[in-house]
């Protein structure tokens, strides 16, 4: 199948932008990457009257070092983490995080905003960032606003953002530095969704333990019983703890999703803790 027809605009800056979605009153789409838009409208699945693409928007393409956060542009594609061309706090995260989505031709023209404004619950990056615990910059007729992505996600490609609303940057905290990581996803073959996914995030000589379930059909769930179970007693705790932690949290899966997550787990919390 093709397209609908729909008008297209190229826009310069965000408030131009801004200006076209409200005028579309709900019946247009942002254009960043395209790598999940691009099916849906030919599949027609997503039939807009009017296409916004950000991707001449410079400033969505930078990254600001502040004193204690790193700004993320929207528009950065996966391949600039993939390749080491973006700053990263988490000593390797991101960039093998990045290096893991779909294949390589998604991943030059994927973005990181696009990612998370579509709120795909399989995403490589949502469950990422949650477990950074980022937080969300977001321009729209009333100026600028920020708001943490566990709230912008309200369920499984849903988000608070509004129609005349663009996102317009990530920021993730500096003090991440030295943390320890690890990222497991299960997918049937490579550059298909993740069927589960896990990030663990690990400082003992803090007191700092995230756990992240991803790939569950809504927003990644942190796994507070099993971060507790880390801090008090390491990696065997943690792991010995997860089946009943799995199944409270994910009452939703049957066996063999909750072994998958399982498995996902294990094997992330295995990597922070080598």
């Amino acid at each position: 199948m093709k397209a609908a027809a729909f008008d297209y605009a190229r826009v310069r800056d965000v408030p131009e932008a801004v200006k076209l979605l409200g005028e579309a009153g709900g019946a247009a789409k942002v254009l960043a990457g395209g790598q999940s838009l691009g099916p849906m409208l030919n599949l027609r699945l997503a039939r807009p009257d009017l296409l916004v693409d950000l991707r001449a928007v410079e400033r969505l393409h930078t990254v600001d070092e502040e004193a204690d956060s790193l700004r993320y542009g929207a528009l950065l594609t996966h391949a600039s983490f993939e390749d080491g061309r973006r700053p990263d706090p988490t000593g390797g995260l991101l960039r093998f995080v990045g290096a893991g989505i779909a294949y390589r031709a998604v991943r030059n023209r994927g973005t990181l905003g696009g990612s998370l404004a579509h709120a795909d619950p399989a995403a490589d990056w949502l469950a990422t960032f949650t477990a950074l615990d980022a937080e969300l910059e977001i321009e729209g007729p009333s100026g600028q606003r920020r708001l943490p992505l566990t709230e912008a996600v309200q369920g499984a490609f849903t988000t608070a953002l509004a129609d005349d609303e663009v996102l317009t940057g990530v920021r993730i905290a500096r003090s991440l530095a030295g943390v320890r990581w690890g990222y497991h996803k299960i997918c049937k073959k490579v550059g298909e969704f993740a069927e589960a996914s896990a990030v663990v995030l690990h400082a003992p000589d803090r007191r700092f333990a995230r756990v992240v379930a991803g790939a569950i059909e809504r927003p990644p769930q942190r796994l507070p019983a099993i971060e507790k179970a880390l801090l008090q007693g390491g990696m065997a705790a943690a792991v010995a703890a997860l089946p009943a932690c799995i199944g409270s949290a994910l009452p939703e899966r049957d066996a063999y999703e909750r072994q998958l997550h399982k498995v996902a787990l294990t094997r992330a919390l295995e990597q922070a803790c080598a």
